[in-house]
């Protein structure tokens, strides 16, 4: 497997780098396995959108908790 040279590259190059694996692998995402507690997770979620009982929050609002948990 090709190594990149990471501690020569910039955060640019790393970030462009990032964008063309992420482009790659959602052009190939039938390839990616899934763990079955994720997808258990995700059937129960979808579940709930359904039968309207899901809560959203705002993305924002998201940051904000995520930021108190962290610190």
């Amino acid at each position: 497997m090709p190594t990149l040279p990471l501690e020569e590259m910039t955060v640019k190059e790393k970030l462009q780098v990032m964008e063309e694996l992420w482009s790659d692998l959602c052009c190939n995402q039938n390839q990616i396995p899934v763990p079955q507690w994720h997808k258990d997770l995700l059937d129960r979620r979808e579940k709930l959108v359904k039968e309207g009982k899901a809560t959203f929050v705002d993305w924002e609002t998201s940051k904000k908790r995520i930021a108190i948990r962290i610190s």
